[in-house]
């Protein structure tokens, strides 16, 4: 059985006010059987990611569509939801079980990419919805060296702590410091598992601070040892917002070896402003790594689209009508 904790994540409106939102999805502790996602997925066009991006068949939307196949919604759910790659997340401070957790994650990915979204820091969520993570930071590192453990060099996408750099705000100066330093030791903790792992640390997205702003948070938690950045998650900005201002990011911090990630979940539509299941969304590009631009390595689907915010039911719980809306909007 997955572990859900429920969430919500902050966000700044275009004025400055915050507001928007995701809800994340637990790490299964069994490890299922490998499947590669049924598309094509070229190499991308700068990018070192190598495909096809992994399917997850114990994902939520793989659960329910396997276990509703007379639903009316099911077949619209199961060809445009539950056929695309989504990332896993290692949200549950666990340190008894993540590394085999992840060693069978791995297995199963077999030749395919997984992607694992880690989040787990101390005072995660600024101590709100999503409260939770390691008790401090010296666990927190220990945690990060088992997931390291468990990757065995096999290749991966490792989505870095979404929220920790653009919701610091939260800190005083001392506290900004200390995540900073720890996110530095967390990329190099990951990255020392392999050359396959690709770690990307979080960029919050384009309606949130400025780029400079975000560009310093990123230098100094060590992004220049890591891969690149993500915007984004799990937010409603169009795909074209966020990589402009992604690329204004990664001008700012300077580094040409550094690329890009855009959760592309639920942007279809873009924002209409509301974070917390809002109406009138869809599903966004489908998850590649054929992106066509040199400055970004994938287009992924960090959010599990279905899986609710906290409004249409508890955070992370997987809800067939908001589903079907996002395919079908």
């Amino acid at each position: 059985m997955r572990a859900r904790i429920p969430h919500r994540w902050q966000r700044t409106a275009l004025a400055g006010l915050l507001g928007a939102g995701l809800a994340f999805a637990g790490l299964a502790t069994a490890a299922p059987a490998a499947e590669p996602d049924t598309g094509a997925h070229a190499p991308a066009t700068a990018a070192q990611l190598p495909g096809p991006l992994y399917v997850d068949p114990d994902s939520q939307v793989r659960r329910w569509t396997a276990a509703n196949p007379g639903d009316w919604r099911q077949p619209v759910i199961a060809d445009r939801i539950a056929s695309q790659p989504q990332a896993r997340w290692l949200s549950q401070y666990n340190p008894g079980t993540v590394q085999q957790e992840v060693a069978g994650y791995m297995s199963a990915a077999g030749d395919a990419l997984p992607v694992l979204s880690v989040y787990g820091i101390p005072n995660r969520d600024c101590g709100g919805a999503s409260s939770g993570g390691a008790p401090d930071l010296p666990s927190y590192q220990n945690w990060i060296r088992l997931i390291a453990d468990g990757l065995g060099g096999h290749p991966v996408v490792i989505i870095l702590e979404t929220d920790a750099l653009a919701l610091e705000d939260c800190l005083d100066q001392a506290g900004r410091d200390a995540r900073h330093a720890a996110l530095r030791e967390a990329v190099t903790t990951l990255k020392s598992a392999g050359p396959e792992t690709h770690v990307y640390l979080d960029g919050g997205h384009s309606a949130w601070h400025s780029p400079a702003d975000q560009a310093a948070r990123l230098s100094a938690s060590g992004v220049a040892e890591a891969d690149g950045v993500f915007t984004n998650v799990s937010n409603f900005r169009t795909t074209a917002e966020e990589i402009a201002y992604g690329k204004q990011i990664l001008a700012a911090v300077g580094d040409p070896d550094l690329n890009l990630v855009v959760d592309t979940s639920r942007n279809g539509n873009g924002s209409n402003g509301e974070w917390c299941d809002p109406s009138g969304r869809a599903l966004g590009a489908d998850p590649t790594l054929a992106t066509g631009d040199d400055a970004v390595d994938a287009l992924l689907w960090v959010k599990p689209p279905g899986e609710a915010d906290g409004c249409a039911a508890g955070a992370g719980q997987f809800v067939p009508d908001l589903a079907y809306a996002l395919a079908t909007n």
